[in-house]
């Protein structure tokens, strides 16, 4: 039977994209989303609750979101989960479930509120779904 692994996350950027690269030389860019989540219990009491994501991108879309994802900009990510894990120096365990973007589109509107409706510098989508961009 087949499985599902994906993700797709609305939300802000907690800090600013940082781009590397592998020793091997891939670009890889790392950045934080922030969600939010509203529901009304049975009482009628309404409740909101923020979850915090990491994301990672790879190749060329590690490059768009370095230049152009920065902190507080509203943002559609599409990928899947990954949990890598590694030993600390002590020898604990330790594991961490990422996003790892395929798809990308910038949803903030240029400039401040009530200006143009255009999106933001080149924008649109950004797919790289050939083998070569995802890790």
């Amino acid at each position: 039977m087949r499985s599902i692994n994906k993700a797709i996350l609305i939300g802000n950027l907690t800090r600013d994209a940082e781009l590397k690269e592998t020793t091997g030389g891939q670009p890889i860019a790392t950045f934080g989303i922030a969600t939010n989540r509203a529901w009304v219990t049975r009482e009628g009491e309404k409740n909101n609750s923020s979850e915090f994501h990491e994301v990672v991108a790879w190749g060329k879309l590690a490059e768009i979101c370095s230049q152009y994802l920065k902190k507080g900009k509203l943002v559609y990510i599409e990928g899947y989960l990954k949990t890598r894990s590694w030993d600390t120096p002590e020898g604990v365990k330790k594991f961490r479930t990422e996003v790892v973007a395929n798809d990308m589109i910038m949803l903030e509107k240029r400039g401040d509120k009530g200006e143009s409706g255009e999106l933001e510098g080149e924008t649109a989508v950004v797919s790289l779904l050939d083998d070569e961009n995802i890790q």
